[in-house]
């Protein structure tokens, strides 16, 4: 199994959801049990900070680097021709972006408590975005949510629509930077 390719085979492509899932409620855990309870309301807002920062990220990367910067662009450019395939970032590629660009400056500014709860708000929102991604691709539309991703990302890979619909986990920031279609 080669650690960086861009289509993947099954059990490559499914790591995200088991790392990310695991990692997500072990980290989780570890701030409940091991964290100072003096702090757990600033824990968790940093945690719920890092879910909204991720959301942020998620959008930033697929419009400006995914859509912009080479090699990416071509790379995403190849799930747009096929997606259904199993293609996705290499789970060592996004965690240790994740570990390098979240944690470790978490770790020097704030300690290892902060470190851990932005870092868990941040694994939460990459984990979210995966299932959720997947779910647009993979899944039938038994559920609402599915249903309204699904239209959305749809949105994002027609052809025959400008640009737009970069969010995949959530709207907002389409609505705020305009790129849902809507005219201003």
């Amino acid at each position: 199994m080669q650690a960086f390719t861009l289509e993947h085979g099954r059990a490559a492509y499914r790591a995200d959801f088991v790392l990310y899932g695991i990692a997500s409620a072990g980290l989780a855990a570890f701030l409940l049990r091991d964290g100072p309870r003096s702090e757990r309301l600033e824990l968790a807002a940093l945690a719920l900070a890092g879910l909204a920062a991720w959301t942020l990220v998620e959008y930033l990367l697929h419009r400006f680097v995914l859509h912009g910067v080479k090699p990416f662009s071509a790379w995403h450019a190849e799930h747009h021709r096929r997606p259904r395939a199993l293609i996705c970032t290499p789970t060592v590629f996004s965690a240790s972006l994740i570990a390098a660009l979240v944690f470790l400056p978490a770790l020097e500014l704030g300690g290892l408590w902060p470190a851990c709860a932005l870092t868990l708000g941040v694994l939460a929102g990459y984990f979210a975005y995966t299932v959720t991604h997947h779910a647009t691709h993979h899944w039938g539309n038994r559920y609402a949510w599915v249903r309204r991703r699904k239209r959305w990302h749809a949105l994002h890979h027609s052809r025959a629509l400008p640009p737009g619909h970069y969010g995949v986990t959530s709207a907002f920031w389409d609505r705020v930077f305009g790129s849902d279609g809507r005219r201003r």
